[in-house]
């Protein structure tokens, strides 16, 4: 008979069972295995570790623990580490809907296109905009996470960066300094725990905001493309409690959401507008240091719904730098515009709904307040991304359709330079009047420059200062 192996246990026991075992060690084992994130190995942390980090010692509360850093550890361990961890904001997002996401059924999704159909036939007659002849989709709810989540990268990752920063740091700066020098690799985990945490706390916002929306663009931007879709289930829930008959709900979201994909198909500039406004913005974002300090010493390693508070109200500090302001007012003023013009457009197309008027105001009342996914996600990127003056910039477009027709009010969209300012929200009417003004002032500067470049400005008329009168001879 062969002999056992000899025992590898500090004790010298073959029962597992009998071996002493420290929490710690054993969390940090079973996410990284033995040799530990990155080559870091919890066998090697100094006595009282845990106790100083103060992790509970107690088996089941660091079990609870485990279950909460294993969903952030799992994702790490695939390779998307770094500043942020997208994968766990995609995975955080679904499982926010999940259970709460019905498949779409053949029946409804046929509902949708015809309602988008005859939406189109109305808005046919209410813009210049064409549409480009897509069936409008049918999303479900993970659809809608899955298609707006490269938008949301693009739009969060230079503030996300920065949070993830400031949570390495802040977990780093909680680690007793006489311990620091003995992490070794632990700093690469610290690191990429910071980029997880921001994934879950985006992902949980995107999935609220999944469970809320319209359809694509419900919240004034393209999140999946130009092409229309609307999220039936929120549709649904979007109608409870109006006392609107279900069919006049479902048409007029397709009226809002086909109006938008005309938009911005036919403005192809406008899409970068205002994505590039968000972008600026955000990297100019400040962290409340603070902030992230005092939240990192909150967290009670024994209750895991303490890490989904970590970021909240007051992360970002208030003050805003004079790039951040531009970029906010031009924000502010194209979401303005844009919702304005669908506001408009929609009120004309739709009225021959017999509750359009309620659900105009429902819907204006709605972006104005944001619900509270967007007040969430506002929290965690520091940006609201609400219409704020939606009526004045309705009021606008309403002017420029009874001043110019529908061909002349569309026409303004040709341009960037043709925008309607912040002083044509606040005097629709002097808009006609202010462009004649500046397109006179425009010609002035062309035929001057004309002129300029033709050697216009140069006259032989009279002597110059350089010209001398010839000497009398006899004077000289």
């Amino acid at each position: 008979m062969a002999e056992n192996p000899p025992s590898n246990r500090p004790d010298g026991s073959d029962d597992p069972d009998e071996t002493p075992k420290d929490p710690l060690s054993e969390m940090l084992g079973s996410l990284f295995g033995a040799a530990g994130a990155g080559g870091f190995d919890p066998k090697n942390l100094p006595e009282g570790f845990g106790e100083a980090m103060g992790l509970p010692s107690d088996p089941n509360a660091m079990a609870e623990m485990m279950r909460q850093a294993q969903a952030m550890m799992s994702a790490m361990s695939t390779g998307d580490s770094g500043p942020v961890n997208w994968k766990m904001a995609s995975d955080a997002a679904r499982q926010a809907v999940a259970g709460e996401d019905p498949s779409i059924s053949a029946h409804r999704a046929g509902a949708i296109v015809d309602a988008a159909r005859l939406a189109n036939l109305w808005l046919d007659a209410a813009t210049a905009f064409e549409g480009d002849g897509s069936d409008c989709r049918a999303l479900s709810r993970a659809e809608w996470v899955e298609k707006t989540m490269p938008v949301w990268k693009s739009l969060t990752e230079p503030v996300a960066i920065s949070v993830g920063k400031a949570i390495t740091s802040a977990l780093t700066e909680q680690i007793p300094e006489q311990m620091r020098p003995m992490l070794g690799g632990a700093q690469g985990m610290l690191q990429n725990m910071g980029g997880a945490m921001f994934g879950m706390q985006l992902g949980a916002a995107v999935g609220g905001l999944a469970k809320d929306v319209l359809g694509a663009t419900d919240i004034g931007l393209p999140l999946a493309g130009i092409v229309p879709a609307l999220v039936p289930t929120n549709v649904g829930h979007f109608g409870e409690g109006l006392d609107v008959p279900e069919q006049e709900v479902l048409l007029f979201a397709a009226l809002r959401e086909c109006a938008h994909s005309r938009l911005f198909h036919r403005v192809p500039w406008l899409r970068s507008m205002v994505l590039g406004s968000i972008e600026e913005y955000a990297r100019g974002i400040h962290i409340d240091m603070s902030r992230i300090e005092e939240a990192v010493r909150d967290i009670d390693p024994s209750n895991p719904e303490s890490f989904q508070s970590l970021m909240g109200e007051g992360l970002f500090t208030p003050q805003r730098t004079p790039v951040q302001e531009a970029a906010l007012a031009r924000l502010e003023l194209v979401l303005a515009l844009i919702e304005g013009w669908v506001d408009e457009v929609v009120a004309v197309a739709a009225h021959n709904l017999p509750m359009g008027v309620r659900l105009r105001e429902t819907i204006r009342r709605r972006r104005a307040s944001g619900g509270p996914a967007e007040q969430a996600f506002a929290s965690l990127v520091g940006l609201e991304l609400r219409p704020r003056r939606l009526r004045e910039a309705a009021a606008l477009w309403a002017h420029l359709l009874e001043d110019r027709g529908i061909e002349g009010r569309d026409a303004v969209w040709a341009h960037p330079d043709l925008m309607p300012t912040a002083e044509d929200l606040d005097d629709p009417t002097g808009f006609g009047q202010r462009r004649e003004l500046a397109a006179a002032e425009m010609d002035e500067m062309d035929l001057a420059l004309d002129k300029l470049l033709s050697g216009g400005f140069d006259t032989d008329e009279g002597p110059t200062d350089t010209d001398e009168e010839p000497q009398d001879p006899e004077k000289a």
